[in-house]
Parts: structure tokens; C-alpha cells; sequence
């Protein structure tokens, strides 16, 4: 008879859904930034307080160009849709 014991972790997976949108940029930003910068609760005041701020900064950029891809994504899209003559539906992404 052969037996084996296996205990597997993958850590934490956590669920966030939405209604009629997707989720926002600042959701992915926050996402982004616990995979970036980590600060540990054990760390000198003053590291920690640098840590943090740096996180800060960090995490303002990160938010201004997701928002930026974004425009230049529906940009893109809109600037199909009126390649191929759908310019009411270009418009229309546009205002979005």
C-alpha cells in the first residue's frame, strides 16, 4: 500500500464582482501596487514612513496611466468603428 500526505497552499483568492460595469482603474491599481510595494509591520518607523510614501507616489502614476491607456484604448476603438463606417457608434464611444 502507498500513501502520501500533500498539503498545498495558493494563499488568499478573493471574489469582487460588478453590476452593468467593469471594475475601475483604481481596483486594478490597488491590485497592482500589492504586488509592487510591501511594507512589513516590523520595519523602523522611519523605513516604514518612506516605504509608504514612496507606495503613494507610486501608486498616483500607476493610476494616471491606466486611466490614460484607457482613453487611448476607446480612442483606438472609436477610430475603427469609424474606419468601417459605424461613425454614430464612434461618437458614441467617444463620449464614454
Amino acid at each position: 500500500m502507498f500513501s502520501v500526505d500533500v498539503e498545498s497552499s495558493i494563499g488568499n483568492v478573493g471574489v469582487r464582482t460588478t453590476q452593468n460595469e467593469g471594475l475601475k482603474p483604481e481596483y486594478w491599481t490597488e491590485r497592482i501596487m500589492e504586488r509592487l510595494v510591501s511594507v512589513s509591520e516590523n520595519a523602523d518607523p522611519m523605513v516604514k514612513a518612506q516605504a509608504e510614501a514612496f507606495k503613494d507616489t507610486i501608486q498616483t502614476v500607476v493610476l494616471l496611466y491606466m486611466k490614460q491607456a484607457i482613453a487611448s484604448d476607446r480612442a483606438t476603438v472609436a477610430g475603427l468603428l469609424e474606419k468601417q463606417g459605424h461613425k454614430e457608434m464612434a461618437n458614441i464611444i467617444r463620449r464614454l
